[in-house]
């Protein structure tokens, strides 16, 4: 056949179609990172950690310090319903606090137990003991400023004073039920305490989304509390608002609510604090970076 000059029909009058270059898709992995991974990131968020300012790391502290206290309000209104028997209660006020850690983790704070985690850092000798003690010291003041300005902002809107005033008298009873119990006790619950709050951490760290990291600290936290641990920055809004409530004139017939004090508050946080550290430094991220720091070692030494 005769050429007709046109380049689509030129090679033996099969026309050629033209294609354009596909585009890739990116592959969205939705599996949780593998602790070996979530160990890396929490190494990778601890290093960021010491790299705030002062003035950031303070501030954003206090949302930390006031997240967890709209968690333990929610305990508090949750708790003093009267119609609900013990183990619902705890179990429902539990997962109401949830909504604090919540709050942390969604929304960015720095929460003074989830950071006992960078302890692995100094065990990776990626940070130093000026570092973690600054990040430490900064952190824990920021929440009790956070805590108290929450505290200070509820006495004002009149809040313990819902369902008759039972609320205040919950305040009361749950600050003096945290500080009558002898110092050793105390701050073995924060061990435990911190414990499953820093494993509730790492599954957040572990997530691909929100709604993975909302599942998976749901049941941890809310067992940590059911269970009745002490968690020294939910402490912070705890025993203040119990202060606050029993001053108001809540809480008279409520056991030990003689020493609901500024003293007894200055017990509890002194043994929760330090059990927290440990729970969380020792039992969760050293022994969590020993584990894949091992890993590591043997795939060295494998090639």
């Amino acid at each position: 056949m005769p050429h007709n000059g046109n380049p689509a029909t030129d090679a033996g009058n099969t026309p050629t179609i033209k294609t354009t270059p596909s585009i890739l898709t990116p592959q969205v992995n939705i599996n949780a990172l593998t602790p070996a991974e979530t160990e890396e990131a929490v190494e990778k968020a601890g290093i960021g950690k010491t790299q705030l300012s002062g003035g950031k790391a303070f501030v954003s502290a206090m949302f930390a310090g006031a997240f967890i206290g709209f968690g333990a309000l929610f305990f508090l209104i949750v708790t003093s319903d009267p119609a609900m028997t013990w183990g619902p209660k705890r179990f429902v006020g539990g997962l109401a606090f949830c909504m604090g850690l919540v709050l942390v983790l969604c929304c960015g704070a720095e929460l003074f137990t989830g950071n006992s985690l960078m302890a692995s850092d100094i065990a990776a000798r990626k940070i130093s003991w000026g570092a973690l003690a600054k990040n430490w010291i900064i952190v824990w003041f920021g929440n009790l400023a956070g805590a108290l300005l929450l505290v200070t902002l509820i006495a004002f809107a009149g809040t313990m004073g819902l369902n008759d005033g039972a609320v205040g008298d919950t305040a009361v009873a749950t600050a003096a039920s945290k500080i009558t119990p002898d110092w050793i006790t105390l701050f073995f619950r924060g061990i435990l305490c911190n414990i499953l709050v820093c494993l509730a951490v790492r599954i957040g760290f572990s997530a691909r989304s929100v709604g993975d990291k909302v599942l998976g600290i749901l049941l941890p936290i809310a067992g940590f509390v059911a269970m009745g641990f002490e968690h020294c920055v939910a402490n912070m809004f705890f025993l203040p608002v119990g202060l606050v409530s029993k001053t108001l004139g809540f809480g008279a017939q409520a056991a030990g609510a003689e020493a609901v004090t500024v003293q007894g508050i200055l017990y509890n946080l002194s043994a929760a604090t330090l059990g927290n550290i440990v729970g969380g430094a020792i039992f969760v991220a050293l022994a969590y970076w020993f584990v894949n720091a091992r890993k590591d070692s043997a795939k060295s030494d494998a090639k």
